[in-house]
C-alpha cells in the first residue's frame, strides 16, 4: 500500500494522482506538483489515501510543496499572460491565413511550456505559427488539436434539458457513445433530440445505458410476432423500465404483458 493524493488543474477536470512526498496535505489546498510538462499548480481534491501499489501503472510524480502566496500570485500572472498570448496567437492565425480556431492558452507554472488548444475541421500545418510564437515568448510551444466536445466544455452553455452542460460542470472525461444507446432507450433518433450543443451525441446517453440493457433482456422487439395459446399476437409497444410490452391480436385486442409478474 502507498499514499497518494488527487490533484486537479482546472475546475471539473480530470483528477491526477501524486505521491504526497511526506507533506501534510489536506483537501482544498493549493499545491505545486511535478508533471511531464514541468511544475504545475493545482488543487488537492482528495485527502491523502492509501491504494494498492499494484494498481499503479506508472511511476507517480510527487507533490513539490504546498503553494505559497507568492506561488498563487505567479499563477494569476501566468493566467493573465496566457490570455494575452491567446490574443496574439489569433492575430498570427489571421496573418498566416490558417484554418484553425484557438480555444485556450495555458502556461505551465514554471513557464517552461505554453500550450494552445485549437479547433479545426481539417489537419493544419502550424509549423510557421509555432516557430513565430516560440520567437515571441521564448518558451516551448505546443499546439494541440481538440474536438467540438472539448470546445463545449471550455465555453459552457445550456443543454436541451435546461441545465448547464454536464461537460462544463461535473464530467471529468468524455466516454465513448453510440447511436445504439439512443435506440436502447427508445429515444427518437431525430438529431435535435439526441445531439448536444456540440453537435455530438448527448453525454447523458451513457448514464443509464447499462440499466436499460439489463432491463431490456427478454423483451421482444416492436413488430415481432409472438405465438400464444390464444393465437398469434404482434408486439406494438415496449416499456423497458417496467419490463412490459403490449400486443395486438387478430381481433384488434390489446394486451399488456409484464415479464416480472
Amino acid at each position: 500500500m502507498m499514499d497518494v493524493i488527487g490533484v486537479s488543474f482546472e475546475e471539473n477536470s480530470k483528477i491526477y494522482y501524486f505521491f504526497p512526498n511526506n507533506l501534510s496535505l489536506k483537501k482544498g489546498e493549493k499545491v505545486i506538483v511535478e508533471t511531464e510538462r514541468g511544475s504545475q499548480i493545482g488543487d488537492a481534491v482528495t485527502e491523502i489515501m492509501k491504494i494498492n501499489s499494484e494498481k499503479i501503472n506508472s511511476i507517480l510524480k510527487k507533490v513539490i510543496r504546498i503553494a505559497t502566496l507568492e506561488d498563487m500570485n505567479k499563477a494569476k500572472k501566468n493566467k493573465v499572460d496566457a490570455v494575452l498570448a491567446k490574443k496574439k496567437c489569433e492575430e498570427l492565425i489571421k496573418e498566416f491565413k490558417i484554418n484553425m480556431s484557438i480555444i485556450s492558452a495555458t502556461y505551465t507554472f514554471d513557464r517552461s511550456q505554453l500550450l494552445f488548444h485549437f479547433l479545426s475541421d481539417e489537419r493544419v500545418d502550424f509549423r510557421k505559427l509555432a516557430k513565430e510564437l516560440a520567437n515571441i515568448y521564448r518558451t516551448r510551444i505546443e499546439l494541440r488539436q481538440v474536438g467540438v466536445r472539448d470546445k463545449a466544455k471550455e465555453i459552457g452553455g445550456i443543454g436541451v434539458c435546461g441545465r448547464c452542460l454536464c461537460c462544463s460542470t461535473f464530467l471529468k472525461s468524455f466516454d465513448s457513445l453510440s447511436i445504439n444507446m439512443a435506440k436502447n432507450q427508445n429515444m427518437s433518433l431525430t438529431p435535435n433530440k439526441i445531439n448536444g450543443s456540440c453537435g455530438r451525441l448527448l453525454c447523458c446517453l451513457g448514464y443509464e445505458n447499462n440499466l436499460y440493457e439489463e432491463f431490456r433482456e427478454g423483451l421482444p422487439s416492436i413488430g415481432e410476432k409472438i405465438k400464444t395459446n390464444n393465437g398469434q399476437k404482434r408486439v406494438i409497444s415496449v416499456d423497458i423500465l417496467s419490463r412490459s410490452y403490449k400486443t395486438l391480436n387478430e381481433n384488434d385486442e390489446i394486451e399488456t404483458v409484464y415479464l416480472d409478474k
